[in-house]
């Protein structure tokens, strides 16, 4: 990418370069090396998934690649090695959380939609930890449908007409319960719960009619307040069972909410304006208005509508003394007015044209007050990194910039118009998309058609300036006949990483702007840009040396570090040992440091792997504390994306998921997908478990003898409380010995295994906090002590420790031992594509994902290979290929194919 700062012709004025105002005595030059430093020291990432589909179904993996680039170089990151990806369900509650190891900024890995999920519109949210510093505005965080049809009984669709009556919006919704063949659920039974905002609003029960309708009234008196929510609908079908259906309420409002923004950010008296309107829905999408701005006195001056989503722009001169009111007509007829924001008398007004392609023109105005005050100084950044910067001198009330795109970088510049005395006085955005940056990518010996499971096997070609480039590309193949693909909306490399990963709220539509590069798109786009906010750096802040709270540090490798303390006192040189038996035995030593601090880093685990924690005082005192740091995890945010919500999922997915269900039930034929939901209610009268969080390989509550919280409430020790309690077990000096041989000495005691973990001879009974203490199975029996080999020679103690609060994972026993369940690195799954030419599989091939390859890396030549079969399914097949180069070039190309 080009780095080169801009030549700039300068209209009816003598040029001012860079060079004027590069002297070390000058506060501009001074502040714009502060940008420089700044940026350097707290640099950004932004991340961008690239997904298979773009909706799923119950029964479905979700298959994904990460590519994560620095903010500042548009290069694969190396500030994070490691990335979590979450699956969220529209309660905001996490439902999957995976953490991969990156390289590079890059990595991929897979969700499983199993059927203990329901369907809905879920959030994939993916992040680093130092991203958390500048706040989950900035996260990947896509909404996306998933469906149920292949495990689901009960189907719903629901309609919602929205009234106004003394200021209280009432809603009437009418739900329809239907089976998978649209049968209605007629004379059945619903218990409801209507909540808004988490605040329950309205309860009751209703009995379905012949259509298998219910029909909800329910009024919410603080509109304001209380916007959107969800109904819970529990129906008894005729066999007895209950189904608990969510149904969201994308709102309970009629309203559109109408905003105006001064180009540059504030009206100035004398000085023409452009003010961008942006109108949205109560549902967070745009709605297209129109109108007229009116004066004081009542007079029309002008006209305006928006185009599209519910954006649009007008010119607007304020004169001294007046104030301007918008009257605005509403899609449903209705009016309103806004007053607009007053005029300043004195100021500067900077406007941008930006639809040309070949550059931007640049005017500065300024009130008549202002001429010949000193110089102004125009400056535009991409990410932090300066492009350009020259002084404009006031001696006229215009000036003009002409500044070619050629020389910019493709995504978002931030234009900034400084004062003679540095202070930043208008600001707006502007997009350059430059086709310098991208990859080309060419598809060599692609076929036009292909038959049924014939194989697909072509090269593609990258380049970039007409040189060929190595670079990480992700593929993946669908058939567009099966899943309709979603062009406005669907996963789109170019579209993140250079337009919505820098900007906050919700964006409609974003691929729109990148579908056609015509003067009518780019008009949109820049009224998008001139009605959004923005990942911003502050000016202020750089001038006053305010830097900002860093509470999380770049993750480069896994660790696990701490502190121990003896009566509040760090303890020097102490001994910490780190062991594991999960997956094999793991035992390292350190030393604490003069603080008292300890770091095992440098390690690698994976995901349900257990550690133990030991630590004495360099005399081999055990009664030390041990304090882990533990990073809190990150807070699910409502979602943001308001306008991507469906209320009718399954509805809106109906022709997918009768095409996945199929696939899914002949998966299933083949005992390759498993149902974990009983679809008929069977009674089953069982024993409940008294271990039902143990670790015991023979399984939890599979013991000669068990004992539960409930027998350990009075329990002074562990020691004192087992003691006479278990026939043939004797217990001293904290160990307990099986009597088998007789005599203790030379005896081995019985192992410890605290949840899931070896504790080995060294460690007593006593070491437990009884109160801590959930389960206590004891295994006598060869049958219940096989399983663990020689560990369980003398017998087991399996204990369970409780789990309650919020961090589950760390567990502390005194003196001088804790166990520890960090998040380790998801296993991920790889993709499975047939090979018809060595396997004449019979069974009908109806993937809805015909080909995943999340690393397909091109050669020094430039060139990679793709290879695969098609299904059985005929259709227009569809190819897309994205990826990313070392310098931060990025590539997205789209192909198509039929099969016959």
């Amino acid at each position: 990418m080009k780095r080169n700062l801009l030549i700039l012709s300068v209209a009816l004025l003598a040029l001012f370069g860079l060079s004027a105002f590069t002297t070390d005595d000058d506060p501009f030059a001074a502040l714009l090396k502060k940008l420089e430093e700044y940026t350097k020291k707290y640099p950004q990432e932004k991340i961008y998934l690239h997904l298979d589909k773009p909706y799923y179904a119950i029964g479905d993996n979700i298959w994904f690649k990460a590519y994560v680039v620095d903010t500042k170089t548009s290069e694969p990151s190396t500030i994070s090695n490691i990335l979590y990806v979450e699956l969220i369900n529209e309660r905001d509650s996490i439902k999957k959380q995976i953490k991969l190891p990156m390289q590079s900024g890059i990595t991929w890995g897979d969700f499983k939609l199993t059927d203990s999920l329901g369907e809905g519109n879920y959030r994939i949210r993916a992040y680093t930890q130092w991203m958390r510093n500048a706040g989950p505005d900035f996260f990947f965080d896509k909404t996306i449908k998933i469906g149920n049809s292949w495990a689901n009984k009960v189907f719903t669709k629901t309609k919602d007409v929205l009234s106004t009556e003394n200021n209280a919006e009432k809603v009437s919704s009418t739900i329809q319960f239907t089976d998978k063949d649209n049968k209605p659920y007629a004379a059945c039974e619903v218990a409801y719960e209507v909540q808004l905002s988490a605040r329950s609003i309205a309860k009751g029960k209703a009995t379905t009619n012949s259509n298998g309708e219910i029909v909800i009234g329910y009024t919410n008196a603080q509109p304001g307040l209380y916007k959107s929510g969800k109904i819970t609908a529990t129906i008894t079908l005729p066999n007895k069972q209950k189904i608990v259906k969510n149904i969201p309420i994308k709102t309970t409002a009629k309203g559109t909410d109408v905003q105006f923004f001064p180009e540059g950010g504030g009206l100035v008296e004398g000085l023409p304006s452009k003010v961008a309107i942006k109108a949205v829905n109560a549902n967070g999408l745009g709605e297209n208005v129109q109108g007229a701005v009116v004066d004081n006195d009542g007079t029309e001056l002008l006209k305006f509508e928006t185009t599209y989503l519910g954006m649009g722009s007008f010119i607007l001169s304020p004169i001294a003394g007046k104030t301007y009111t918008a009257k605005i007509k509403l899609a449903d007829g209705t009016e309103k007015s806004t007053v607009l924001p007053k005029a300043a008398s004195s100021g500067y007004v900077m406007a941008v044209n930006n639809v040309d392609t070949g550059k931007m023109a640049i005017k500065v105005m300024m009130t008549e007050d202002l001429v010949n005050k000193g110089e102004l100084r125009l400056v535009a950044q991409h990410n932090g990194n300066v492009y350009f910067t020259t002084k404009l001198p006031t001696a006229r009330q215009l000036v003009s910039v002409s500044a070619p795109k050629a020389e910019f970088p493709s995504g978002i510049v931030q234009l900034t118009l400084f004062t003679p005395d540095n202070q930043p006085v208008c600001e707006r955005l502007a997009f350059v998309n430059n086709p310098s940056d991208k990859i080309e990518v060419n598809a060599l010996n692609l076929k036009p058609s292909y038959d049924k499971r014939g194989n697909v096997d072509f090269n593609f070609s990258v380049s970039h300036e007409a040189k060929p480039v190595q670079g990480s590309f992700s593929v993946s193949v669908t058939n567009a006949s099966t899943v309709t693909p979603d062009l406005d909306n669907e996963s789109n490399i170019l579209t993140r990483l250079l337009l919505t990963a820098d900007l906050t709220g919700y964006v409609e539509k974003p691929n729109h702007y990148f579908l056609n590069n015509d003067t009518k798109t780019r008009t949109e786009l820049d009224n998008l840009l001139l009605t959004q906010g923005w990942r911003k750096i502050s000016w202020k802040s750089l001038m006053n040396n305010q830097e900002p709270a860093m509470t999380y540090q770049p993750e480069k490798t896994m660790k696990i570090s701490g502190i121990i303390t003896k009566g509040g006192k760090p303890v020097p040189n102490g001994k910490v040992s780190l062991f594991s038996s999960s997956g094999g035995l793991f035992a390292v030593d350190t030393l604490s440091d003069a603080n008292g601090r300890f770091n095992f880093d440098k390690i690698s685990f994976g995901d349900s792997t257990k550690f133990v924690v030991q630590a004495r005082t360099d005399k081999n005192n055990k009664n030390v504390q041990i304090d882990l740091d533990i990073v809190p995890g990150q807070i699910v945010t409502p979602n943001k994306n308001t306008g991507d919500i469906e209320v009718n999922v399954n509805e809106s997915l109906m022709p997918y998921l009768t095409e996945s269900g199929r696939y899914f039930d002949e998966q299933s034929k083949r005992g390759l997908l498993d149902r974990t939901i009983m679809l008929d209610e069977v009674k089953i009268v069982e024993k409940k478990n008294p271990a039902p969080n143990s670790s015991n390989l023979n399984g939890a509550g599979h013991a000669d003898q068990v004992f539960t919280e409930k027998d350990l409430e009075t329990a002074f020790s562990l020691s004192q409380f087992l003691s006479g309690r278990i026939a043939g077990v004797t217990v001293s000096n904290g160990k307990a010995y099986m009597m088998r041989s007789g005599g203790l000495n030379g005896r081995t005691p019985m192992a410890i295994v605290l949840d899931g973990m070896n504790m080995g001879d060294d460690f007593d009974l006593d070491n437990i906090v009884v109160q801590d203490v959930e389960s206590v199975e004891v295994l006598k029996s060869i049958a219940n002590t096989a399983i663990y080999g020689m560990n369980g020679g003398s017998g087991v103690l399996v204990i369970t420790s409780k789990r309650g609060g919020a961090n589950t994972s760390y567990n502390r026993y005194a003196p001088g031992i804790v166990t520890y369940a960090p998040k380790g690195f998801y296993a991920v799954r790889e993709f499975y594509s047939p090979k018809y030419n060595t396997n004449q599989d019979s069974k009908p091939d109806l993937r809805t994902t015909v080909y995943w390859n999340p690393q397909v890396v091109s050669d020094p030549s430039g060139k990679a290979n793709i290879n695969y079969f098609n299904t059985d399914q005929s259709g227009t097949f569809r190819i897309v290929i994205e990826g990313i180069d070392n310098l931060g070039n990025l590539a997205r190309k789209v192909y198509t194919y039929t099969v016959n």
